[in-house]
């Protein structure tokens, strides 16, 4: 996932809000997940009130791609996966971990060439 796009909209004729990677994984975080943000913040491995700043962007680049229908686009930040993860090219699904490297499972997709490595 790159990011989000108005409903009904061609991608190339909205404006952009660029979010930082990091801005989306304190809303996964927080959101998603459901965790404290002093807890969010130790997974992240930066300070409490780091996190909020970072938090608090993400929320206003939301609300304004939201109220301006402008495309939400995910990019940058320094980052690190714990696993490798690889994208269908065809059913689009993410799919984790050596063994399923070369097995999409919804889409039964048996070829390494149908697969995005997302580490790279």
């Amino acid at each position: 996932m790159q990011g989000f796009k108005p409903f009904g909209i061609a991608f190339c004729d909205t404006e952009h809000v660029i979010m930082q990677y990091e801005e989306f994984e304190t809303i996964k975080l927080v959101i998603y997940d459901d965790l404290s943000q002093d807890v969010a913040a130790d997974k992240m491995e930066v300070s409490r009130p780091t996190l909020t700043r970072i938090y608090n962007s993400a929320l206003k680049k939301i609300g304004q791609a939201f109220v301006e229908g402008k495309s939400l686009l995910i990019d940058g930040g320094e980052f690190e996966f714990d696993k490798d993860w690889y994208k269908c090219k065809r059913c689009f699904k993410l799919v984790t971990g050596v063994e399923n490297s070369i097995k999409c499972g919804d889409c039964s997709t048996s070829d390494k060439e149908e697969l995005i490595n997302l580490n790279d």
